[in-house]
């Protein structure tokens, strides 16, 4: 079964056949309150049905919903859900997700999927990982502010010692020898046991962390937070290569803890500051955009420079939602209609599709970090009234930012080719600038205006 980040890597769910179906819904992880999602699961997909009534004969639509129903009635399903639940069907797909963030519910029938609510998700600054780790196994956590839970290994990380090393573990190398005549034999150890457990985890540490940077970190793009005893932080930073593990970690071993619960509560501890840094340098960013005429909050017109291929960067206001039509080829957009009909979808979601398949980033937002009122804020790539704006078009610049990848788009902002002149740092966004220092392991950048990042980055390359 392959998961959310790798279809829309594959682009996977870009081209349903309509009608598309999508539906979200809140679930909970234990019992008793999981009873309750099969019924709530149930009228959504009620709901659906409703729609689909009003725009297609009933003979066209029996296929479609038949993968839900028998969903509704997998009991087994329904005991190992988590926090959210994401179903989305058409003629030729059918697809779920079990969600590790909670969902508003939402039945919306339209022309495409509706994605919004899984782009926050997968393109949220809050995400993260938790690598757990000790001298024998290893262990893996997704999570966000709200929720964590266990990831699977991917196959090739191994979960032991004896997995990673196999015969090549050391053991104690013995010489026997007789003194004096003695008829007993003494045993005698070269190097010390203590020492070859040192080797031994030294290379147990070595190969979880090349196999943890080619199979999560570097296809998810989160940032990774360890969780372990000091000694054993200490032992592995001094081997990891991987760009994403944090300065900052979680001294104890998850499973130590009382609740998984408590492994999020010390993991966002952990991020939260970087994640209210990006933030606040995306908000600035927009801001200066916007003041250089380099960014826009009106709707039709961020359309309009998104189907032309200018929207660098796109924020979306994550609870907000738009009725209406968007053009993808001409960016016009029609705000009549209600969600509850079947060609009508959500403007905002139909435009961060647009601009993720240009290339641009788009970033979900929390409603109290927006920099606008009106649900999207687009930073663009050029300014079409320069007389060289057509040099700068997406096809000759690097695009600040994976499209719909499946990283988290806040860790992706920033990641194009980087000017070597350090006279060239003004050119680039606050994030940018605090993804280089980052790179660099400045203190304090996060508390850094673009002005002090310059500097400390400047000072840092001198």
């Amino acid at each position: 079964m392959t998961t959310l980040e790798q279809d829309l890597a594959a682009g996977v769910l870009e081209h349903g056949t309509p009608p598309c179906l999508s539906l979200y819904q809140p679930t909970s992880r234990h019992h008793p309150d999981n009873q309750q999602d099969p019924i709530r699961f149930r009228n959504l997909v009620k709901a659906l049905e409703h729609s689909l009534a009003q725009q297609y004969p009933r003979d066209q639509t029996a296929a479609l919903l038949a993968p839900f129903h028998a969903l509704a009635a997998d009991a087994e399903f329904w005991q190992h859900t988590f926090e959210g639940l994401a179903v989305l069907g058409a003629r030729d797909h059918f697809h779920v997700y079990r969600l590790q963030r909670p969902v508003a519910p939402l039945a919306i029938v339209a022309d495409s999927f509706h994605m919004k609510p899984l782009l926050r998700i997968t393109q949220s600054a809050d995400r993260f990982q938790i690598l757990g780790l000790n001298r024998k196994t290893v262990c893996l956590y997704e999570g966000n502010r709200d929720a964590v839970g266990a990831l699977e290994l991917a196959d090739g990380v191994p979960e032991t010692l004896t997995e990673a090393l196999g015969a090549e573990l050391d053991e104690p190398h013995l010489t026997v020898s007789s003194y004096g005549g003695a008829h007993s034999a003494m045993h005698h150890g070269h190097g010390g046991r203590a020492s070859e457990v040192d080797i031994d985890s030294e290379r147990f540490f070595r190969a979880v962390d090349r196999a943890i940077l080619q199979h999560h970190s570097q296809p998810s793009g989160l940032p990774l937070i360890l969780a372990a005893l000091p000694e054993h932080h200490r032992l592995f930073r001094e081997v990891s290569h991987n760009p994403h593990l944090l300065a900052d970690g979680i001294d104890v071993h998850p499973e130590a803890l009382d609740s998984l619960d408590e492994l999020r509560q010390r993991a966002w501890q952990v991020l939260e500051p970087r994640y209210e840094a990006r933030l606040a340098a995306l908000a600035e960013d927009f801001g200066t955009a916007r003041a250089q005429k380099m960014g826009d909050d009106v709707l039709p017109q961020v359309a309009r420079a998104a189907a032309a291929g200018r929207v660098k960067t796109l924020l979306i206001e994550a609870q907000r939602r738009v009725p209406g039509r968007l053009d993808m080829q001409t960016g016009r957009v029609d705000l009549s209609g209600d969600l509850g009909d079947a060609h009508t979808d959500d403007l905002l979601d139909d435009l961060g599709e647009l601009v993720s398949s240009l290339g641009g980033a788009v970033v979900v937002m929390p409603s109290v970090r927006m920099p606008s009122t009106t649900g999207v804020a687009a930073i663009y790539r050029f300014d079409p009234t320069r007389p060289d704006a057509k040099s700068a078009s997406p096809s000759t610049e690097s695009a600040a930012g994976a499209s719909s990848t499946g990283a988290s788009a806040i860790n992706a902002v920033g990641k194009g080719e980087r000017p070597r002149d350090s006279q060239a740092l003004g050119e680039h966004t606050v994030a940018e600038l605090y993804d280089m220092a980052r790179d660099m392991k400045l203190r304090g950048r996060s508390r850094m205006r673009k002005a002090e990042l310059i500097a400390a980055i400047r000072s840092a390359q001198s």
